[in-house]
């Protein structure tokens, strides 16, 4: 499966030009069986969503995820301030294929920057497939809690896929974070996270695709292989050891 990162500059809370940038950059990667895309890609992280998030039913956002996997058959993943139908405010994560829409809310929400008191958090993790691989929808700042992503759930996905706004000065976090989840769960990871600024902090990117251990395949597109990743747990089986 090839996978392509859309690392995106996102304009602050202005979805139609966020959605223009995503195309221009989607163009540059022509031919992928999966797409991704930053956390709050059409936003920017907005942690007061009142004015922002869209309506789930009326979101720009997912309107074009769904349209451009069904024009390309292809998968379109990426984060979303969302209004849900019940009038909580969700930071959700979609896997849009061209038949099917998965979700993930935000479980650990960013107290740090209050948004614990704005949105609405997830209950619990999400396995989304796709052409035969199973990948683990996780947003931000989950990286920073391993037992989430491991416990009970390792060996029964292939990948990771982080999305995030992720400021520069945190960043040795992100690279240490991001190849500990590959080596310790023995899977891809696909972390995305943005570039440039909006008004609390300063985004450098940093995006990657890592194979199960640890080591980096590409920064913008890659391939990785089911059958592949078989292999190297089954020569090297630390998964059934875990607690």
């Amino acid at each position: 499966m090839r996978v392509s990162i859309l690392q995106l500059d996102i304009a602050w809370q202005s979805p139609a030009e966020n959605i223009s940038r995503a195309e221009a950059l989607l163009e540059l990667h022509a031919q992928a069986d999966l797409y991704v895309l930053p956390e709050m890609w059409t936003t920017g992280f907005a942690v007061r969503p009142q004015g922002v998030a869209e309506e789930e039913n009326q979101s720009e956002g997912l309107l074009w995820m769904r349209r451009i996997a069904r024009e390309r058959g292809c998968a379109v993943s990426g984060s979303l301030a969302i209004r849900d139908a019940d009038g909580c405010y969700r930071n959700r994560h979609y896997f849009v294929t061209p038949d099917s829409v998965s979700f993930y809310d935000k479980h650990h929400l960013f107290t740090h920057a209050h948004e614990n008191e704005y949105y609405t958090a997830g209950a619990s993790p999400v396995i989304a497939e796709w052409q035969g691989m199973r990948f683990l929808l996780q947003t931000c700042y989950d990286l920073r809690f391993p037992v989430f992503s491991r416990y009970g759930r390792a060996g029964e996905y292939d990948a990771i896929i982080y999305v995030a706004n992720w400021p520069s000065a945190r960043m040795l976090a992100w690279n240490t974070l991001i190849r500990a989840r590959a080596i310790e769960n023995q899977c891809y990871v696909v972390a995305v996270n943005r570039i440039g600024n909006d008004p609390a902090a300063e985004y450098s990117g940093g995006s990657v695709v890592l194979d199960p251990l640890g080591r980096e395949l590409s920064v913008a597109d890659a391939v990785i292989d089911a059958d592949r990743l078989k292999t190297m747990r089954e020569k090297f089986r630390v998964l059934p050891d875990r607690d």
